[in-house]
């Protein structure tokens, strides 16, 4: 049996915008597997949101927290929740 899938909501803070953030996350989302999207947010934050499963999204928070990223990270704020409606693919918007 599978564990269920989740939904990870990362707003990360830093210098994260203009840097090739996007592309690099989208790049390690796909690699675990996962769906979602990176979003520009107008304060300078990119919204990260990525549904699989809790391992694989667990694993690509501590990427993003993981100081080899793209820019520069100070913090990541996650929040987790139920996997809701399926997305398709892995999004730079």
């Amino acid at each position: 049996m599978t564990s269920p899938d989740v939904r990870l909501s990362a707003w990360v803070h830093g210098h994260v915008q203009g840097v090739g953030f996007r592309w690099w996350t989208r790049s390690r989302a796909l690699e675990l597997g996962l769906t979602g999207y990176a979003a520009n947010r107008p304060d300078g934050r990119v919204h990260v949101v990525a549904r699989g499963s809790r391992a694989d999204c667990q694993r690509l928070l501590e990427l993003l927290q993981g100081g080899a990223t793209p820019g520069r990270v100070d913090t990541v704020v996650a929040d987790w929740a139920d996997a809701g409606d399926p997305i398709d693919g892995f999004a730079e918007r």
